[in-house]
């Protein structure tokens, strides 16, 4: 679902807080399901899995500063973005249902907000621009210790 003309500046959402990750690897030794940690500022985190280890791959190359290789998909977003003189300013990741989305916020000549897409390509997205990942805030959880 795709929005036109919302405020994307407007005050941050006191459901959201931001998160970083901290933590991108893989649930198997054969790097078919992949994880990651987000981590608030006041040290909460969230542990997300049940997505590829692909996606996994490419966030990892892309917090690393390796962006030579965008998959097709995350360069047609670029290139339509682009094109429509828009740049990708943050995401939001929520709970829907049980799976994870995200909501994909972008200004330029209009503001456009994409609703509803997968959270692992949407922190994958926000890891390559270097942009802030807003996480809803029941989604964190005190940090576990092992």
């Amino acid at each position: 679902m795709i929005e036109l003309n919302l405020k994307i500046d407007e005050i941050q959402d006191s459901d959201y807080i931001d998160a970083k990750i901290t933590y991108v690897g893989f649930v198997d030794p054969y790097g078919v399901e992949g994880i990651l940690v987000l981590r608030s500022d006041d040290g909460k985190e969230f542990h997300m899995r049940a997505f590829s280890g692909e996606v996994a791959r490419h966030i990892t190359n892309f917090i690393e500063g390796q962006r030579d290789s965008i998959p097709t998909i995350y360069n047609m977003i670029e290139e339509v973005a682009e094109h429509n003189e828009l740049l990708l300013v943050r995401i939001k990741v929520y709970e829907s249902g049980s799976v994870l989305r995200a909501n994909l916020y972008f200004t330029g000549k209009t503001e456009l907000v994409m609703r509803n897409y997968r959270a692992s390509d949407a922190i994958a997205l926000a890891s390559f621009y270097n942009i802030p990942i807003l996480v809803r805030k029941n989604l964190l959880k005190e940090k576990m210790e092992a």
